[in-house]
């Protein structure tokens, strides 16, 4: 969005109907001409049944490998007498015991780029086989998709140079359906992958909290996702004081001014079984607020909305995919914390939704503010859906990749963790190149948030940053628990509720790299796949 208030324009924005900006078709024939580049992912195995067509590639390599040892290590472009002309080797690599399917999607990518910067225009991919990873062709055509996804200001500025590739051919000699149910597959994954990394990917002024609703209202009008908008400064003050006193030092300028947009999704036919309900922190630029960061380190936190991305980019999948047997429901927490004369500050106590006094302590810790009011929503939305899981999804602490690194974390209450919720998640991500570590939720995580006085009921934060906070990524969690009123729905209760909160502030990508999607493929796996 631009500074008078306006959307930018690009020539794509994902949607049900238009699921990405290229082509992908399968090919048969080695021999067609309609390509200028063979990439190659992997050796291919004398136990594969499609050795014989492709056995003249395998030769090329031998010979290079007798040049160049490093070739089955590092891969090159070399020449082939097929009509292509080019190979492209992109090895995975001597695979070990902590070897993952992720090594495929890394390959794969670096395929892409590498045919891309030889002049490659018309690629034909071929896919890897593996015993021991079942999902490495999937896995493989997401990497090499990644590759060619441009961010949204990119498009705007650039629009001469995208996309990248108009057609990408994908090897099927056998006219396999597993084959094109991969391609399927793959198309719909991404395609959620685009919207998360759209809304992320935007900077301050192009995805702000306006600009953001208003990517999302191209995203599914005419879907089969109904919207939501709350934005009244009055109706945000009344539904979610927590995430209006966040909201004040950005509230006086229109586009910044914060909004929860939901999103609903539920079968048109047949018998919904289980329910997932979504919420997502979407920080557009975090100053810190009064407790400002500095020495640089509000540098990349226009990245901070990665969560509400993650959720919109879900419920792009789920659109386009429409399961028959569950009611998916998201909420974008999209608000700016900012600094100025009506900033909320330490010291003020606040009334949650659920009736809980909070004592604010560190105005950087705005995002589970932003989160928790909302999340107490959709506890009493729960109450009408069938088999219920409520989710929050964040980059909420520096504690988290200090922990965990590139992996995202998944935190139980008690009833998801009596479901395996975490097991399965860890599970899920491993299969499909989008891991998770899983973190325990202890009674000091919640003591260490309950205040013994009168004053208030809950801390909010602590004054110092998580990275300097014992079990600084588990406290959070604990008090989204508390001021959403979920403690009251443990196991023990009469109506428990299942509740997983996903610290995604290592697994979102490294800014200002493009952000990665994470946690859509696990959270696909896990429910849709």
């Amino acid at each position: 969005m631009t500074l008078d208030g306006k959307p930018g324009k690009t020539d794509f924005i994902p949607s049900v109907n238009n699921k990405l900006p290229y082509e992908i078709i399968l090919e048969d024939n080695l021999q067609s001409e309609s390509y200028n580049g063979i990439i190659l992912i992997s050796r291919v195995s004398s136990t594969c049944s499609v050795v014989k067509e492709l056995e003249s590639l395998n030769n090329v390599l031998d010979v290079a490998v007798e040049i160049d040892r490093t070739v089955d290590d590092q891969g090159g472009v070399f020449q082939t007498t097929l009509p292509s002309r080019r190979l492209v080797y992109s090895p995975v690599g001597t695979l070990g015991d902590y070897d993952d399917v992720r090594s495929f999607h890394e390959a794969a990518a670096h395929g892409i780029k590498r045919a891309l910067s030889a002049g490659v225009t018309k690629p034909l991919l071929i896919l890897p086989q593996h015993p021991d990873f079942p999902k490495c062709q999937l896995v493989s055509l997401l990497g090499a998709l990644s590759a060619l996804y441009s961010g949204i200001q990119f498009r705007e500025h650039e629009p001469n140079k995208f996309p990248k590739l108009t057609k990408l051919a994908i090897f099927n000699p056998s006219t396999s359906p597993e084959i094109k149910g991969i391609v399927e597959t793959a198309k719909a994954l991404e395609s959620a992958r685009w919207v998360a990394r759209d809304i992320g990917v935007g900077d301050p002024e192009r995805m702000t909290p306006a600009a953001a609703e208003a990517y999302v209202q191209q995203v599914f009008d005419k879907s089969n996702v109904e919207i939501r908008v709350v934005s009244d400064v009055d109706e945000l003050q009344k539904e979610y004081p927590l995430f209006a006193a966040v909201n004040r030092g950005a509230s006086g300028v229109e586009r910044h001014r914060g909004r929860v947009v939901w999103l609903k999704y539920k079968p048109k036919s047949g018998e919904v079984k289980r329910s997932i309900v979504l919420v997502g922190k979407g920080v557009t630029f975090d100053t810190g607020g009064v407790d400002v960061k500095i020495n640089g380190a509000s540098v990349g936190m226009s990245r901070d909305k990665c969560g509400a991305a993650a959720v919109a980019g879900f419920m792009q999948l789920v659109s386009i995919l429409a399961p028959a047997d569950v009611e998916i429901i998201g909420a974008l927490c999209l608000v700016r914390n900012s600094i100025g004369s009506n900033a909320y500050t330490a010291d003020e106590v606040i009334v949650s939704r659920a009736g809980k006094r909070v004592r604010i302590g560190n105005t950087d810790a705005e995002g589970r503010m932003a989160m928790a009011d909302v999340l107490c929503e959709a506890k009493e939305l729960a109450s009408c859906l069938p088999d219920p899981h409520l989710y929050t999804i964040a980059t909420l602490t520096g504690h988290a990749w200090l922990y965990a690194q590139c992996y995202s974390i998944v935190m139980c209450n008690g009833p998801a963790r009596e479901g395996k919720i975490n097991s399965q998640l860890v599970e899920s991500g491993q299969k499909i190149g989008d891991p998770f570590e899983s973190s325990t939720l202890q009674r000091e995580d919640f003591s260490s948030h309950k205040e013994s006085h009168e004053y208030s009921e809950i801390l909010q934060a602590h004054s110092k940053p998580s990275v300097q906070t014992c079990r600084g990524h588990q406290g959070p969690a604990a008090f989204l628990i508390m001021a959403s009123g979920l403690q009251e729905h443990g196991l023990k209760a009469e109506t428990p509720l299942k509740y997983s909160h996903l610290d995604i502030a290592g697994s979102a990508g490294d800014f200002p790299h493009d952000p990665t999607g994470a946690p859509i493929l696990a959270l696909a796996e896990n429910y849709l796949l």
